[in-house]
C-alpha cells in the first residue's frame, strides 16, 4: 500500500482529499501544526468512509510551514506528496508578509523535504488567484499568470502566485514531477465545522448581514471535484509539468444571493448589487469589503478544458455546489 503525504490535512479541501485517498486504497500521512487536531480530522472523515476500518491507514505528523521540525519524519517512506497547506484569510492581513512568507517559504520547505526523501511526485494546490490576470484577456486559461504589479493585487493572490512559481523553480532544480491544481472559489459540503473562509462567505450571505452584495464574480467549484482532481492527477503521471484549472463555471455574488433566496425564500438574503460608491463608503468600516473592492466588476472567466481533457472531470454545476454548501450550514443551524 502506497503512503501519500498530505500537508495541511485539517483544511477544508485536504480533508476531502484524505477521504478520497483512503477510499481509493492509499495510506495517508497528514501534517498538522497542532497534534491535538488529529482526532478532529479522524472524526470528520470516519462517517464518510465506506469501510470505517480504512481509518487505520490514516496517520499524522506534526510539522509547521515556518520551521524545519518534523518534515523529515513526515516524508519518510512516502510515495508522493500532495501539498495543500497555505493560509486563506477572508480579510486582508495587516502585513502582506504574514501571508506571503509562510506560503512561499513553506512550499520551498515541503518540496525540498520531499526531494531529500527521494519523493519526486508532487501535487500542489494553488489557486485561480495565481492565474487570473486582471489586466489580461477576458477569457483565461493555464497560460495566464496573476499580474503582481497590477493595482489592487491582494496579498492572497501574491502569496499563491509566488508560492506556485517557487514550486515550479524547485521542481526544475530538483527534478520533481510536479502537477499544480488551481481551484476556483471552493464551495460544497464541508466534512466538519472547521471549514474556512470560502464557506464563511456563503454563511455571511445567508445570514442577511448585507442589504446588498458587491458585484464580484468568482470562478467556482465544488470541493468534492477539487479532491477528485488531486487524486486523478496523482494517478496520471502524464500530467506532470501541467497547471490544471479546476472550475465549474462563474457566478457573481448577487447571483449567489438570488439562488439562495429562491432556495430559502423566508430568509433575509440580499439579491441586489451594491453600487460601487456605496461600497467605498462601507469599506471604510468593514475590512472584508475593503479587501474585496479591487475585484468589483473585474472577473475573468476561466477555462476548464484541460481538467476535462486530462483528468476526465465532469464538474458539479455551480448552483448545485452553492446549494449543497447552504444546506450543510442550514442543517447544522450555523446560519
Amino acid at each position: 500500500m502506497q503512503t501519500i503525504i498530505l500537508t495541511g490535512i485539517s483544511g477544508f479541501i485536504a480533508k476531502h482529499i484524505a477521504l478520497q485517498l483512503l477510499q481509493a486504497g492509499y495510506a495517508v500521512r497528514g501534517s498538522l501544526r497542532n497534534a491535538s487536531r488529529a482526532d478532529e480530522v479522524r472524526a470528520a472523515i470516519r462517517p464518510h468512509l465506506a469501510d470505517p476500518a480504512l481509518l487505520e491507514h490514516l496517520t499524522f505528523q506534526t510539522a509547521d510551514l515556518e520551521t524545519d521540525t518534523g518534515w523529515t519524519q513526515l516524508m519518510a517512506g512516502g510515495a508522493a506528496v500532495i501539498h495543500t497547506a497555505s493560509p486563506f484569510p477572508i480579510k486582508a492581513p495587516k502585513h502582506p508578509d504574514d501571508l506571503i512568507r509562510p506560503a512561499v517559504e513553506g512550499t520551498r520547505r515541503v518540496l525540498r523535504a520531499a526531494a531529500d526523501a527521494g519523493i519526486t511526485r508532487i501535487i500542489l494546490t494553488s489557486s485561480t488567484a495565481a492565474v487570473q490576470d486582471q489586466t489580461g484577456p477576458a477569457n483565461q486559461d493555464e497560460s495566464n499568470w496573476c499580474n503582481l504589479n497590477a493595482p489592487g493585487t491582494s496579498a492572497y493572490s501574491r502569496s499563491k502566485t509566488l508560492a506556485e512559481k517557487a514550486a515550479w523553480d524547485l521542481a526544475k532544480e530538483r527534478g520533481l514531477a510536479l502537477t499544480v491544481i488551481n481551484p476556483g472559489f471552493v464551495m460544497g459540503p464541508p466534512l466538519d465545522e472547521n471549514f474556512g473562509s470560502s464557506i464563511g462567505l456563503i454563511q455571511r450571505i445567508l445570514s442577511g448581514k448585507d442589504p446588498m452584495l458587491p458585484d464580484i464574480g468568482f470562478s467556482c467549484v465544488d470541493v468534492r471535484d477539487v479532491a477528485t482532481a488531486h487524486v486523478r492527477a496523482l494517478e496520471k503521471p502524464s500530467t506532470a509539468g501541467m497547471r490544471i484549472l479546476t472550475v465549474a463555471g462563474e457566478m457573481q455574488m448577487p447571483e449567489m444571493g438570488r439562488v439562495l433566496k429562491a432556495t430559502y425564500p423566508t430568509r433575509k438574503v440580499a439579491t441586489r448589487a451594491a453600487p460601487k460608491p456605496i461600497l467605498r463608503i462601507l469599506a471604510l468600516f468593514d475590512a472584508e469589503l475593503r479587501a474585496a473592492l479591487p475585484m468589483i466588476g473585474r472577473a475573468r472567466p476561466m477555462s476548464n478544458a484541460r481538467a476535462k481533457a486530462e483528468l476526465g472531470m465532469n464538474f458539479i454545476p455551480v448552483d448545485k455546489a452553492l446549494r449543497a454548501s447552504a444546506a450543510w450550514l442550514v442543517d447544522r443551524s450555523l446560519v
